[in-house]
């Protein structure tokens, strides 16, 4: 896209506040970011736990945000890269980001609830900082799980809380109380109002409640390269490890 320096950063201007601080052209989209030079700093930990080359690949990046992650992956080569996100404000954002990238990605308004409606499997899922700002966290891994997850899903979820695991039992007595108070027993931490002055921050988890999150939705945890980011494949099963059974007849 040629559009010269004062034009990019009055657009940039036009398109804020950013979340994704992106270079374009030379011009930073949040140069202030209270995260620093952020999700750079965080795609720099991890970047090495994905394929250099993903030529003949399909991704799936949900809550693309402003695409920084849809970008990084169209610039290592993807066939395809669609970003998703339900805030149009977003999505204008991505769309002005890969102009000036000049870098081929398709975008729709869509949330994680509606990728059924997709109709299609990609070869990796990007599903990076959107699980806190669901009202419905697990049902938005049971769909990934069912409908778009092919063969990488990219998980990552802020975490609060203990970073310890603990051992988990198949099963636990009615009268075990004791395990609620362990740190490291899997806990999701419901925010009813604000948490960073966001009223979208609903569910954070800590560690142990993202790993077993995640088996829980039918995904095997195959990395761990940075602190709040997983790598996953599918499991065997289809879905959900306690699928609903069958209405009695």
């Amino acid at each position: 896209m040629s559009m010269s320096r004062n034009a990019v950063q009055q657009r940039i201007k036009e398109l804020g506040p950013w979340f994704h601080n992106i270079e374009l052209d030379g011009v930073p989209t949040a140069p202030n970011h209270f995260l620093g030079n952020y999700p750079y700093v965080k795609w720099r930990k991890f970047a090495h736990a994905l394929p250099a080359d993903l030529s003949g690949k399909t991704v799936l990046d949900i809550g693309c945000n402003a695409g920084f992650y849809s970008i990084e992956m169209k610039r290592r080569g993807a066939a395809r890269v669609l970003g998703i996100d339900f805030d149009e404000a977003y999505l204008a954002q991505a769309r002005f980001a890969a102009e000036v990238a000049d870098v081929d990605i398709e975008l729709r308004k869509l949330s994680v609830y509606d990728v059924g409606a997709l109709g299609e499997r990609f070869d990796i899922v990007l599903f990076m900082g959107v699980l806190y700002h669901l009202r419905h966290p697990l049902l938005a891994l049971d769909l990934i799980r069912e409908h778009v997850a092919g063969d990488l899903l990219v998980f990552q979820s802020m975490q609060r809380g203990s970073a310890d695991v603990m051992p988990t039992e198949e099963n636990y007595h009615f009268w075990r109380e004791d395990l609620f108070d362990e740190p490291a027993f899997p806990k999701l931490h419901f925010i009813e109002h604000r948490y960073a002055n966001d009223p979208t921050n609903w569910w954070i988890p800590n560690r142990a409640c993202v790993e077993a999150m995640l088996r829980s939705a039918g995904f095997e945890i195959t990395g761990h390269p940075e602190t709040e980011v997983y790598i996953c494949r599918p499991a065997g099963n289809s879905g959900a490890v306690y699928p609903a059974r069958e209405s009695p007849r």
